[in-house]
């Protein structure tokens, strides 16, 4: 033998695999159950404007908001071992921050009171507040990732209804659903430019610093990495902030979807679909090494899903289990041991075809 590889045991290997072959299999799924799925129309809204609409949008549009939030749980996950599930409750209160300077107060308002960049930031930086408060429990105190954030999950949405004392404050400002709906002549939903330009940004980010590595470097081995000079503790609150700032983004589309928000409801379990979104594309939740665009494509395989079974009437009671059974497959193939084993059976096959030959 030559010692070089076929395609196959390549592509056994990549991590990107199974969420490219788990797309490809609900798209499948879905052309012969019914290829209207993929019928797109041009329309318009009740301003006017043209817009696109049919699945392929819904999925292009909600997973946009779960591939922001992607990018932060990535990180947190590879730095810290553990996870995030705070994130839908964290959303709340940026939301509510936000709403909070716009209405200046008040139930409603017609115009804004503060700039909306103003009211952005804020949301942002109380966002990444409640990130670095993860952070720090996690690095400092030493608590597990899950139990740490357990406490905004429990706490976060009555901080969020405190802070607008209970009330739900409504922005009547046609601007604002700008961010959640449509740009003015553009008819592809607004999160995809955000999504678009958050990954820019990360993947900069990456290739400029030494982010990615260092983070990696903390969830291999936190001992080796303090001994070569890091601070592990400062790599796990800054990929906690981080994904603070993935928080604010996303938050500023949830509530820009309806100009207003309702504590108990806004992004309920997108934490779930932010996790298994980083576990989709073949991330391990122990920590170490990721693949940042891996887990961006898994947070549209994921909606993608969802909305299939959206599709065929799936209640949304019934949506976790339909969503869970697939997932644990999914998740399966995408372990490290599951891909080593797929490349080594590969790697079989591609030898006794050569033999044969």
């Amino acid at each position: 033998m030559n010692g070089k590889k076929s395609i196959a045991e390549r592509l056994a290997g990549k991590q990107i695999l199974i969420p490219l072959a788990a797309l490809l299999a609900l798209a499948l799924f879905n052309l012969i159950m019914d290829p209207s799925f993929f019928r797109i129309t041009l329309g318009t809204n009740s301003e006017g404007y043209p817009v696109l609409s049919g699945y392929l949008i819904t999925i292009l549009d909600y997973g946009s908001e779960l591939a922001i939030l992607a990018i932060g749980m990535t990180l947190v996950t590879a730095a810290s071992g553990g996870q995030d599930i705070s994130v839908g409750a964290t959303i709340a209160i940026a939301g509510s921050v936000m709403l909070k300077m716009l209405v200046g107060g008040n139930v409603t308002a017609n115009k804004y009171a503060v700039p909306l960049v103003i009211a952005f930031l804020a949301g942002v930086a109380a966002a990444m507040l409640c990130g670095a408060f993860n952070g720090v429990l996690v690095a400092y105190f030493h608590i597990q990732p899950m139990v740490a954030t357990l406490i905004l999950y429990t706490a976060g949405r009555s901080i969020a209804a405190w802070v607008n004392n209970n009330q739900l404050p409504i922005i009547n400002v046609k601007s604002f659903s700008i961010f959640g709906g449509f740009i003015p002549g553009i008819p592809i939903p607004t999160p995809f430019f955000l999504a678009v330009l958050c990954v820019v940004a990360i993947m900069l980010v990456l290739k400029l610093t030494n982010l990615g590595l260092y983070t990696q470097a903390v969830g291999i081995n936190e001992n080796s990495a303090r001994l070569n000079g890091l601070s592990p503790e400062g790599i796990k609150v800054l990929s906690y902030v981080i994904l603070g700032v993935c928080v604010g983004v996303a938050a500023l589309i949830k509530v820009s979807r309806l100009s207003t928000i309702n504590y108990s409801v806004i992004a309920k379990d997108i934490e779930m679909d932010a996790i298994l979104a980083v576990a989709l594309g073949g991330n391990a939740l122990g920590g170490g090494k990721f693949n940042m665009y891996a887990s961006i494509l898994g947070a549209y395989v994921i909606q993608f899903l969802t909305t299939t079974l959206y599709k065929f009437h799936v209640s949304s009671d019934a949506l976790p289990a339909y969503k869970a059974v697939v997932i644990i497959v999914l998740v399966v193939l995408s372990a490290p041991s599951v891909r080593e084993k797929l490349g080594k059976l590969m790697s079989r096959r591609s030898a006794g075809a050569k033999e044969a030959a």
